[in-house]
């Protein structure tokens, strides 16, 4: 089993920044691939960001590229989101997820992961 841990999200003006964290327990094999996903009330979760922890591959969504940066530390069990320049269409609740394995076009879909953190919450006022 894995468990997931979000924290650092809160609330911003527009063209600041946040960094979220993901603490992770468990099987690190089980982690090898992460992501954050993002969801508002009423609309699908969506792909923002993904690490491949062997690697360091990165795979990002058009909305965030140039301004999010996904990184994790394997020493730490921790993966990170840094947000910069945010918007109010960032505004979110962001969740980390992870899984052993996930096919590379899958990487921004929330059904080829399998553990998920409870989430943090991303508010960006205008």
């Amino acid at each position: 089993q894995v468990q997931l841990v979000e924290s650092g999200g809160g609330s911003v003006q527009a063209g600041g920044s946040l960094r979220l964290s993901c603490a992770t327990s468990g099987y690190p094999s089980n982690t090898y691939y992460m992501a954050w996903f993002r969801q508002v009330p009423g609309k699908e979760r969506e792909g923002v960001a993904a690490i491949y922890r062997l690697e360091g591959y990165t795979y990002y969504a058009d909305s965030v590229k140039g301004r999010f940066t996904i990184s994790r530390d394997n020493a730490k069990n921790t993966m990170y989101l840094q947000m910069n320049s945010l918007k109010p269409e960032d505004t979110a609740m962001y969740y980390c997820t992870a899984d052993s394995w996930v096919r590379q076009e899958n990487l921004l879909r929330d059904d080829g992961y399998k553990f998920w953190g409870q989430g943090t919450q991303v508010t960006v006022s205008s």
